[in-house]
């Protein structure tokens, strides 16, 4: 009898456990507004710039930060303070970039300008993990995030807030 106790306070243990993890809701991001983001970026000292001299999420020459994921304008930040090299942000949640699930328009990437001083501290700071399957080579934080250079300027995903 004790033993038919054990197995069926494990089952109901193993079902609930399954039920927690199937039910319990998945890690949300907070989504900012451009004047949100602006203001944070604006706060810490970084720059941003588009082509086209605006910020409309829907116009490709513009460098827009609606949508931006807080963990995302956080990272920035984080990369900013840590290395000590001003920052310049090129590409925002604009559309005109690849798609995915971690994509510009998301808000997990943002592209930044290269820069003598943010070039070797990610060069230096981060380990070197290959090429992308488009051939651009990344570095890659203990963080996990990712950190492309496309030639013109560095490609980053923020999974996380840290650099």
């Amino acid at each position: 009898m004790k033993n038919r106790i054990v197995v069926f306070l494990l089952g109901l243990f193993a079902s609930v456990t399954t039920l927690v993890a199937v039910s319990a809701p998945a890690h949300a991001v907070t989504k900012l507004t451009q004047s949100q983001a602006a203001s944070q970026l604006s706060s810490a000292g970084i720059t941003w710039s588009s082509s086209g001299g605006c910020t409309d999420r829907y116009n490709s020459t513009c460098t827009s930060f609606e949508q931006i994921n807080q963990s995302t304008v956080s990272g920035v930040i984080t990369l900013h303070r840590s290395s000590g090299c001003s920052i310049n942000i090129t590409g925002g949640t604009e559309t005109g970039h690849a798609s995915g699930t971690y994509s510009h328009w998301n808000g997990y990437k943002v592209d930044i300008t290269h820069r003598t001083c943010i070039d070797g501290y990610i060069h230096n700071a981060f380990t070197r993990i290959g090429n992308r399957g488009d051939g651009y080579p990344q570095w890659q934080a203990a963080s996990g995030n990712i950190y492309c250079d496309e030639g013109s300027h560095w490609d980053i995903t923020y999974y996380t807030c840290g650099c």
